[in-house]
Formats: C-alpha cells, sequence, structure tokens
C-alpha cells in the first residue's frame, strides 16, 4: 500500500511539474507576445515597454544600469510591487574579503528585491573562506560520499563572454553546487584558452589599427610579447565576468593552454608522438587561408552551399566576387588542328593544370589519348591527356582539366599518372611566377582575366551556372585555398578506435543519446589531423630541422628531431650523423590551438608529472559543453586521454543547446545579437549597446548593420534582471536538444520570480517571533495544511535529485518554481496567515516551525541555480541548534525525508485546494457583492475533511465559509444556487437566485453552447477526412482529439448550466 501511495504522490508531483512547465510556457508565449507589440510600437515611436512575464514578470520601462537600480512591473502573487522610485548607486558597506554585513529590509535597497544589494560582496568572501576548493576527509583522500570534478571548457582570451557561455557555465555551477552541498569533494577547474588564430588576428588588427604596423614590423619576440600583454587585460576581464556570474570554481587552480604546465605537457605530447611515429610530416593539399596565412584543418572551414551564380564578398576585394558557376573552354591539341573542351568553377586555376583526363572507354576521346594539349598563356607548358576510370564520361564534356597542386581530387590523379605538381599562388593569393603574364595578379581578379583572354584567343565556350560548395575560413571568412604545404600531420586511425571502444564499453555516456550518434559518425570517417599553423601565438613545434654542412637539401624528413629542449633534439641529430658538422633551425609554426585543448582534462591537474591531483580527481566526473564542438574538441580529448593516461577523461558528456537570439538566428557581433551576460545582469541602455559596437573589430558596414539590430531588438535596452535570474532562466531552457531562441524580455520575467521569493522570505521573518527557535530537526506538522506542505517538500526534494543526477535541468528549474509558487507562496503562506491569526497556540507554534522548515528548504534547494539571492537571504535565518554551516555554500542539499511522506494529506489536502479554486471561479463568473456559499461532500471522508478545513478554505478564497454551509451526501442539494462540480469528491454551490437574471444568464450558457457545438462539429469533419490518419502525424492527431474532449466536456458543463438555470427559474 505504501507503494502504492508513494507512486502515486510521485505521479501528482509529476503532473504538477509538468504543469508548471505548461505555465511557464504561456508565459514565454505572453511575453514573446509582448515583445512583437512592443516592436510594432517602437516602430511607430510610441513603445513603452509594457508588462508581463513568468510569474507575473516583464520588463522594466526603462533600463537599470550599475548605476540605478529601477524596477517597474507588479510580481504575481504574493508581496508589494517592486519599487518604481529610482535608487541611488547601492554602495557596499562591507570590506572586501569579509562576510557580508546583513542590512535590515527597512532600507530602501532591501525592501524589494535589488540585484545590486544582494549579489554585493558575497562572491569575494566565498573566494577568501575557501568554500569553492575541494573539500577532503580528515586523511587527506577524497571524502566517502565521492568526487565530483569538472574542468572548465576555456573560454577564448580573445574578448567578452556571451550568453552561450553563461549558459554552460550555470549548467555547470548547478551540477557543481549541488554535488558539493550532497557531501562530495568537488572541485571546478577555470582556465583560458590562447586561441591561437583568433588571438592573432585580433592582436593584428589593433597594431594596424592604432600604430599602422603588422607583426612583421615588429619581430616574432615583441609580438609575442605585445600578444602577452592583451592577453592579461582580457583575461582578467573574463574572470571578472566569470566571478559575476557566481561560478564556484577554484581559482587557485586556475589554469592557460600556455602557462608553463600546458607548455610542457604540449612538448611531452609531441615528442612522444613523433617518436611513435604517430607525427609525421608531409608535403601535402592543406586548407589554406590566405587572409591568416595559415593552413586549416577541414574542422575550421565552413562550406557555403551555393544553388547557382552568387556574388560573394572575399576579404581584400572591393567587388564582389561571382561563384556558383561553371565556364567551358578549349584546349588546343599540340601537333593538330584540334581541341578538347573542359569545365572548370575556378577558371584561375587553368594557370596550375598539367594534365586532361578522359575515361578509357569513351570513344569522343580515345584517339586523344597519349598526345597532349597546349597551354595558350604558358608558353611551353603541355598538358598530357590521360585515361583514368575516375572520369565520369557522361558529366559535362566527358574531359576533365588537371590541377594536381591546387584540387584534392586532381591530387590523387596526378599522382596516379606522375603529372607536374605547379602552385601558382603565394600565400597571399598572388599569382607567383608560374602563373606567366598573370603574374603578381590577384587571385580572383585572375578569373575574370582569364575569362576574357580566352574570348580574345577564340577558346571562350561558355558559362552556366552550378550548384555548388565553397569552403570558407570559419575566422576571417576568406575563400579557402588547397595549397601544397609541408605541414605536420598525427595519425588518427588507432586513436579513433580506441576512443570509439571506450564510448561503446559504457565508460563514456553522452547525454543526449543523438551526440553519441554523431561521435561514432565522426570517428568512423576520421582523417588524420594537419596540427601545424604558420601563426606565432601560440606552442611553437618542439621540433628542429638538421641543417648539415655542405648538405642543402630542405625536403628530408628524416632530418627532422624533436625535443623537449634544442640540446635534446641536437643530442638526437647527432646520433642519427655521426661525424657531420650540424646546425638546428627550429620550426617557426605552431601547434593547433586544439592540440592543446585536447590536454585540458589532465594537463591542468599536472600531467605529465606525478600529482595528487592527477591521483584524486581524473579521470573527471562531467564534460559539460555545446554540440557544436563536438569533433573539434570533445573526440580529440577523449583520444589524447586514453593514449596518454590510459583512462578515459571524463565519464559523462553532457552536450548543452545553441543558444540563438529571439528569431532563432545565430548570435554574430556583425548582426548585433551578441548578448553580454553583463548587460543583462546590470543592465545597459541602448545607447550603451551602441557604444560597445564601436569597441570591436567590425567594419563600418557591420556596425550599421548591428546598430539597426539592436534598436528593433532592444528599443528600449536590456533591463536589468540580475545574475540569478539570469543562471535559473538558461537552466530552464535548457532541454538537452533543439537550439534556444533567447528573448531578454522573457528572462527579465525570472527577476520577478527572484521577487518572489524574496518577498516569501520577508513574511516569514516577519511572523516569527524575536526569540524564535527552530527545531533541531523538522518535525511533522499538527495541521492538514502543514502535513500538506511538508510532503509536497519532501517530494520535490526527491523529484529533484533525480532530475539533477539525469541532467534535466529544465524539469529541475519546473520543481524549484512549483514548490515556491504553487506550493509556498500561493498556497501554504496564504493558509498560515489565517493558522498563526486564529489557531491555538500550539498550532501557532507548530504553523511557525513549519513554515521556518518549508522556506529553509526551498532556499537549500534552490541554491545550485540562484547562489546569490539565496545566501543572502539563509543568512537571515534563525540557525537550527548545533547548526554552525557558514555559507548555504556547504549547507545539505535536501534529500526525500520518509516521515514528511504524507500521501493521505495530500489527497486530502488538494481536496481543499480544488473547491477553493472552483469557488474563485463561480464568484469571479457572476461578480456578486455578497456570496453565500456551500459545498456538498459526496464521500464520508471528504465530509471530514471540508469540516476540518472550513478555515483554510475561507483563508484561500477569502470568502466566509460557515461550518453549517458543509453539506454531507445525504443532504438535499440547497435550493436557489448554482452547482459546480470540483470532482468525484465534492460540489460547490452558489446562491443567485433573485440576484442574477437567470433568463440571461441561460441565454448567455445558450449562446456559449451554439458556438461549442460547432466548434465540435468542425472539428469532427476535419477528423473524418478519409486521408486524415494516413497523412497527419500522431502528434497532430493527439492535439486533435484533446482538443475535441475539451470541446465535449465544455459543451457538457454547459447544458448543465442551462439546466440549472431553468431549474431555478421553476424554484
Amino acid at each position: 500500500m505504501a507503494t502504492r501511495a508513494d507512486d502515486g504522490a510521485g505521479n501528482r508531483l509529476e503532473k504538477s511539474v509538468k504543469n508548471a512547465e505548461k505555465e511557464r510556457e504561456k508565459e514565454r508565449k505572453k511575453q514573446e507576445k509582448q515583445a512583437r507589440f512592443e516592436l510594432k510600437q517602437a516602430k511607430k515611436g510610441t513603445g513603452d515597454g509594457g508588462l508581463g512575464g513568468a510569474g507575473g514578470a516583464g520588463p522594466a520601462t526603462s533600463t537599470a544600469s550599475a548605476a540605478s537600480t529601477k524596477a517597474t512591473a507588479k510580481p504575481k502573487g504574493n508581496g508589494p510591487s517592486l519599487d518604481t522610485t529610482e535608487l541611488p548607486r547601492y554602495i557596499e558597506a562591507t570590506p572586501p574579503g569579509e562576510k557580508k554585513k546583513l542590512t535590515s529590509f527597512d532600507d530602501p535597497h532591501f525592501k524589494a528585491y535589488n540585484p545590486d544589494a544582494v549579489e554585493s560582496a558575497w562572491y569575494e568572501w566565498w573566494e577568501k573562506e575557501g568554500f569553492f576548493k575541494p573539500q577532503l576527509a580528515e586523511n587527506g583522500a577524497v571524502k566517502q560520499e565521492g568526487s565530483f570534478v569538472v574542468v572548465l571548457p576555456p573560454p577564448n582570451v580573445t574578448g567578452n563572454l556571451h550568453v552561450g557561455h553563461a549558459l554552460g557555465n550555470a549548467l555547470q555551477d548547478i551540477m557543481v553546487r549541488w554535488n558539493r552541498m550532497l557531501g562530495k569533494t568537488t572541485l571546478w577547474l577555470p582556465g583560458c584558452d590562447h586561441a591561437s588564430i583568433s588571438t592573432q588576428t585580433v592582436v593584428e588588427n589593433m597594431l594596424w589599427r592604432r600604430e599602422g604596423k603588422t607583426r612583421h614590423d615588429l619581430g616574432r619576440a615583441n609580438f609575442i610579447e605585445t600578444a602577452w600583454k592583451w592577453k592579461e587585460e582580457y583575461h582578467r576581464n573574463i574572470n571578472n565576468a566569470q566571478r559575476r556570474m557566481g561560478g564556484s570554481f577554484d581559482w587557485s587552480r586556475e589554469a592557460f593552454t600556455m602557462d608553463a604546465n600546458l607548455t610542457a605537457a604540449v612538448q611531452e605530447t609531441f615528442v612522444r608522438f613523433h617518436e611513435e611515429g604517430l607525427i609525421y610530416r608531409a608535403n601535402r593539399l592543406v586548407n589554406w587561408c590566405t587572409k591568416l596565412n595559415t593552413a586549416l584543418s577541414n574542422l575550421e572551414v565552413v562550406n557555403k552551399e551555393l544553388s547557382g551564380r552568387t556574388l560573394l564578398d572575399v576579404p581584400g576585394y572591393q567587388r564582389k566576387v561571382e561563384f556558383g558557376v561553371i565556364t567551358h573552354f578549349l584546349y588546343p591539341i599540340d601537333g593538330a588542328d584540334e581541341t578538347i573542351e573542359v569545365a572548370t568553377t575556378r577558371p584561375e586555376t587553368m594557370l596550375g593544370d598539367t594534365g586532361i583526363a578522359v575515361h578509357p572507354s569513351d570513344e569522343r576521346y580515345r584517339h586523344l589519348v597519349g598526345k597532349k594539349a597546349r597551354h595558350p598563356f604558358i608558353p611551353g607548358r603541355l598538358l598530357p591527356i590521360v585515361a583514368d576510370d575516375y572520369v565520369d564520361k557522361e558529366f559535362g564534356t566527358g574531359a576533365v582539366k588537371i590541377t594536381p597542386a591546387h584540387d584534392a581530387n586532381d591530387f590523387a590523379l596526378g599522382q596516379r599518372h606522375n603529372l607536374e605538381f605547379i602552385n601558382i599562388l603565394t600565400d597571399d593569393g598572388l599569382m607567383n611566377e608560374n602563373a606567366g603574364p598573370y603574374c603578381g595578379q590577384k587571385r580572383f581578379d585572375v578569373r575574370y582575366a582569364i575569362q576574357e583572354d580566352l574570348k580574345n584567343a577564340g577558346l571562350f565556350v561558355g558559362k552556366n551556372d552550378n550548384p555548388m560548395t565553397v569552403p570558407l575560413c570559419e575566422k576571417s571568412k576568406d575563400v579557402i585555398e588547397p595549397l601544397m604545404k609541408p605541414q605536420w600531420w598525427m595519425r588518427m586511425r588507432g586513436l579513433a578506435d580506441a576512443a570509439s571502444a571506450a564510448v561503446r564499453n559504457g565508460e563514456i555516456t553522452f547525454k543526449p543519446q543523438a551526440a553519441e550518434k554523431s561521435f561514432f559518425r565522426w570517428m568512423d570517417d576520421i582523417n588524420d589531423w594537419c596540427i601545424s599553423r604558420q601563426l606565432w601565438w601560440g606552442h611553437q613545434c618542439p621540433v628542429y630541422f638538421a641543417h648539415i654542412e655542405g648538405e642543402a637539401d630542405r625536403s628530408d624528413n628524416a632530418r627532422w628531431f624533436s625535443g623537449h629542449t634544442e640540446e635534446v633534439a641536437l643530442a638526437k641529430a647527432t646520433k642519427a650523423f655521426p661525424g657531420k658538422q650540424i646546425t638546428l633551425e627550429r620550426d617557426p609554426d605552431v601547434l593547433d590551438t586544439w592540440f592543446s585543448a585536447g590536454l585540458w582534462p589532465f594537463a591542468t591537474l599536472g600531467w605529465p608529472k606525478s600529482t595528487d591531483d592527477m591521483d584524486k580527481f581524473y579521470p573527471t566526473s562531467v564534460l559539460e559543453t555545446g554540440w557544436d564542438i563536438l569533433f573539434f574538441w570533445i573526440a580529440r580529448m577523449v583520444m589524447l586521454g586514453i593514449k596518454l593516461t590510459g583512462q578515459v577523461p571524463f565519464r559523462e558528456v553532457y552536450c548543452h543547446s545553441l543558444v540563438r537570439d529571439s528569431d532563432g538566428r545565430k548570435m554574430s557581433k556583425s548582426l548585433g545579437n551578441v548578448i553580454d551576460p553583463r548587460d543583462v545582469i546590470t543592465g545597459i541602455s541602448l545607447e550603451d549597446l551602441n557604444v560597445k559596437l564601436l569597441m570591436g573589430n567590425l567594419a563600418p558596414s557591420e556596425v550599421e548593420k548591428a546598430k539597426k539590430y539592436q534598436k528593433t531588438a532592444f528599443p528600449h535596452g536590456i533591463p536589468q534582471c540580475g545574475t540569478d535570474a539570469l543562471r535559473f532562466c538558461l537552466a530552464s531552457y535548457a532541454t538537452g536538444s533543439g537550439d534556444i531562441n533567447l528573448d531578454v524580455k522573457v528572462l527579465h520575467g525570472y527577476r520577478k520570480f527572484c521577487n518572489k521569493i524574496y518577498q516569501a522570505l520577508k513574511y516569514m521573518l516577519g511572523n516569527l517571533d524575536a526569540g524564535f527557535i527552530p527545531d533541531k530537526r523538522p518535525k511533522p506538522g499538527k495541521t492538514l495544511a502543514e502535513r500538506w506542505i511538508l510532503h509536497k517538500m519532501t517530494m520535490s526534494a526527491k523529484a529533484i535529485n533525480h532530475a539533477l543526477e539525469e541532467r534535466e535541468f529544465m524539469k529541475s528549474t519546473g520543481i524549484v518554481y512549483q514548490y515556491w509558487y504553487s506550493n509556498l507562496c500561493d498556497v501554504f503562506i496564504e493558509n498560515s496567515k489565517a493558522l498563526i491569526r486564529d489557531g491555538s497556540e500550539e498550532e501557532r507554534e507548530s504553523v511557525k516551525q513549519t513554515l521556518y522548515t518549508a522556506v529553509e528548504f526551498a532556499l537549500l534547494m534552490s541554491h545550485p541555480f540562484m547562489p546569490f539571492l539565496t545566501e543572502e537571504l539563509w543568512q537571515r535565518l534563525p540557525r537550527r541548534p548545533g547548526d554552525v554551516t557558514p555559507s548555504i555554500v556547504l549547507a545539505s542539499y535536501p534529500v526525500y525525508d520518509s516521515i514528511m511522506d504524507d500521501p493521505d494529506a495530500e489527497v486530502a489536502y488538494e481536496l481543499i485546494q480544488a473547491c477553493s479554486r472552483e469557488i474563485r471561479s463561480v464568484v469571479s463568473q457572476y461578480k456578486l457583492d455578497e456570496v453565500q456559499i456551500s459545498i456538498q461532500s459526496l464521500d464520508t471522508a471528504s465530509l471530514e475533511t471540508l469540516k476540518n478545513q472550513v478555515q483554510s478554505i475561507s483563508s484561500l478564497t477569502g470568502q466566509v465559509i460557515l461550518q453549517n454551509n458543509i453539506l454531507s451526501p445525504n443532504e438535499p442539494r440547497p435550493s436557489g444556487c448554482v452547482a459546480s462540480t470540483v470532482s468525484n469528491l465534492a460540489t460547490v454551490y452558489l446562491f443567485v437566485k433573485g440576484r442574477v437574471d437567470l433568463n440571461a444568464e441561460a441565454n448567455k450558457a445558450r449562446s456559449y453552447l451554439e458556438k461549442t457545438q460547432a466548434a465540435i462539429e468542425k472539428q469532427l469533419k476535419s477528423m473524418a477526412v478519409a486521408s486524415y490518419q494516413e497523412k497527419v502525424t500522431q502528434s497532430v492527431r493527439d492535439t486533435d482529439n484533446a482538443r475535441l474532449a475539451g470541446l465535449q466536456t465544455e459543451a457538457t458543463a454547459l447544458q448543465g448550466t442551462i439546466k440549472q438555470f431553468e431549474q431555478l427559474q421553476v424554484e
């Protein structure tokens, strides 16, 4: 029986949480509708900000900044409105690092929830006290409860954090704080990534803008020194933002991907892999960015799909360049009066053509195989015509021009037929000496020049639209050129197989499951990794070329020697070439940023040294990050972790959704839709948002475009929300699937939720006596309302721990929201007013203890989501005897308590709530000045409950309900009343005879019934179409059935109402 009751309670809680989620979704939609209205008004020049939001929350009508606090919209439920008076800037009286001096609620800054005042001082104290450091057992080992370790995905040191970072940080901190409160040894290790390409690009742009200099003007050493200074400034900004968002990091362990230990780890990995043959040097085609002057991996290239002719902006060109067309032209056959037609989407590459391929069975060209075509623009260059099965004779002309040094497919053809590999481009994208008369010209200028010259030579055939993919550099947006370059590569097949096996064996789990499928798909198709980059900022390859006196061959890869130091490399070279005079030259290239990032989970714990941190905290527990870097980073960490440490780097991977703007667009600086979390926390005006655009690296045209969007999306700026509202809102969006369309108006709604919590605490403290001492341990309550709230409390504890264990963040926020709003504030606190006012001394004392327990529980449950607000309020609570916990950070998280589990109380009290809701509904419907209510129970158990809870019903409805208005099942229906059925347990009656126009009310109900019946007929007709079952999806059919059932229920209720009024007319 207990099990069934427990299951029933769990199901009811599940239903309540789902209802809460539905309510929040409705609030979101309300906010979005309001946003669209405001946008329309703004375009008219009359927008005023509006109201609305989650929990009655809405945007402020004017921006609240760090310099002032404005809170304008009326909160839902209990508590005074947020003060609309502009307050002076809040000044914290607590010295930095000391425990905050609590200020009276009478202070203007503390009358209502004020993020500036609430969030002040706490973080510095937490950090100084070492609350975020791993708490070990007395013997120095991990506590018996276990450990929970997370390494922060290091943000790029190139600039400010955005809400995507805020989402990941919120979810990670929720997990870390929750596990810390469960008593585990926890570590959240912070750090930053040096971001080779991004950082070098930003610093070079800054140099040019400020001093008109390039990195070459400074030289490598001075440029790197400049980059380090720039890094220190931006690194500090990032860390300050991390602190502002409440992240409970152990800052004493902070890492940077170019610090001493990470550098040692990179060198150890490179040297070890080079000695094993996993890292090798090869002259192959690479993805070359002419703007950045470096090679890129395939993952750093974005493929832009074109359906036909398209003009694209290319860095370094004033006019747009034509893509998405295929150009046909003729090559003359040497020694014959004949030509062969070929086609290309890149006409400029014909300057690098060294052959033509046809299919061996193509009769059209059989006579030409073995002959040569003559290049029209490069004197003396002849192109062998070869036969190869690769050619599709049905596609195009059946003849393929071959450019081995500039095309991946042609590269293989060139190798098979021993064709010449001729590079025609400089690293900057200019034609080189191999391009003949076009030497020194830009590659895409030559694209047009070649076509004109072909026309003049009578060799141009024509061009047509052609669907194609254009590879673009992710960072610079330059068009990628395939170029032959000697580079360092890593063999990946064996590493990938080991990583896949670890996931298949369950050593690593992925959430959501779709991420695992993507992981396997990439691992199965993996290619060797080009790991070298032609940059200055980053980890310089620890490998040296041995120059041997009298020998000048630089193509001999056997002359490359790796070493942690030059002395070690020289010793290797001397051993390999005894008796030779050797001079070493270090490779100037740096390693791909993701090379060092792949070592992050263990290098940050001390590897390659043997350290206590490696022993205690590796493997780590969870890697939480965006699914978009699944291949860039997650897969490489798994491969390198297994290879270098013999263990997986983490046990679980949770991939969060991508955050987009309210229109569903990816956030981009050039669009102006990137949201800085600090602007959400403090608020910012539209004017200041515009100013921030000027501080970046955007081109003037992009700045204007971004300003236009900001004016549309944030006509009044971004209202102040505070850290806790930001974190809670982002967590409430996190489902692990689908992208997040973030609207700041919805986000601001959660500030009102924070005020709801704030006012609940004020109410509780205001009703406790000055000398109130809470019980040493929570006890079951005396009244039904207490038993109910304590049951809800323990069931919420059970549900939220399960939700967090399963990483169901949206569900967990729904549990928190449901408990505060629907259970504590809207019901128990309302009922407690009457119990404290009218109850016996014993009942009053019991209710106060229960009120304390219910609020204490809510704060503890909410802390991982809202750390600042909960600390501020928890510190104001009187302590239970013997409790010396210094901070809520170290308090125990609530867990299920079977003593408080009371499903009978839940059933009984929810009858009271249902009756109360029905009374409010029927009273609202008829709008009578004086109300006479009767309630008839439909069984004996309900009768006893109703009679004992008359006071609760009166308190929850605001109506006077007398004992003699509670009717037994056998008593006749009261005359002159309309009836409203609560459930199969009770019916509510409202006396209306002589107080309303019965005939008019009956006619009104008949009118509604006609409309409802028409809607039912329309719905049935649409569902009766022959193809309905075949063509309509199950989800749509379920929605249609639910709508039909609702309409039918409504029709039945209206028929009952009409019948009631007809009976009342004859009574």
